[in-house]
């Protein structure tokens, strides 16, 4: 059976009468309980109440009492929404616009480029035509990378879709 407690500093009764104030159980305060009872107008003032488990008076905030470490009282969830606002002023929008670069997607016929690669392969035809200019002109002193890159080509540009994107 769990001892009752004070229930004006929450002591434990020991035979009905709190040691720390006096206070009897069943009957109203003793006089003993004079000097609390002071304080407790004091305390009113000051916010502060009794730990539950060891009667230490406590600041009203605390959660988990200082002398004995046990919790007061349950953490409260203070669910405050928080708002992020990304958006920024025109002048900074107009100057982080200016330094970034899209990059431009090239849209190319599947059979156009193996035609290419399969007559003009040897000199970088295909790669022209995809835009990669430092390719083909690659393929033109290379002869094709001995002609391997443009079997390569043929290979990769048969397993592509049409249309493909460079």
């Amino acid at each position: 059976m769990e001892k009752k407690k004070c229930p004006h500093c929450g002591m434990p009764l020991n035979n009905g009468i709190c040691a720390l104030c006096g206070y009897k159980d069943g009957d109203q305060i003793q006089n003993n309980f004079s000097h609390i009872q002071n304080n407790n107008s004091h305390n009113e003032e000051k916010d502060q109440k009794y730990c539950k488990h060891c009667g230490q008076l406590i600041d009203s905030e605390c959660i988990i009492c200082p002398k004995c470490g046990k919790q007061v009282e349950s953490l409260k969830s203070d669910d405050k929404n928080i708002i992020i606002n990304n958006s920024a002023s025109s002048s900074a929008s107009a100057v982080s616009t200016s330094h970034v670069s899209i990059p431009r997607v090239k849209t190319c016929n599947k059979w156009v480029a193996f035609c290419l690669c399969l007559f003009l392969g040897f000199l970088g035809g295909h790669k022209f035509y995809e835009g990669k200019i430092g390719m083909a002109i690659l393929y033109i002193f290379t002869l094709g990378l001995l002609g391997i890159g443009v079997i390569i080509d043929l290979i990769s540009i048969l397993t592509k879709p049409n249309p493909y994107y460079v």
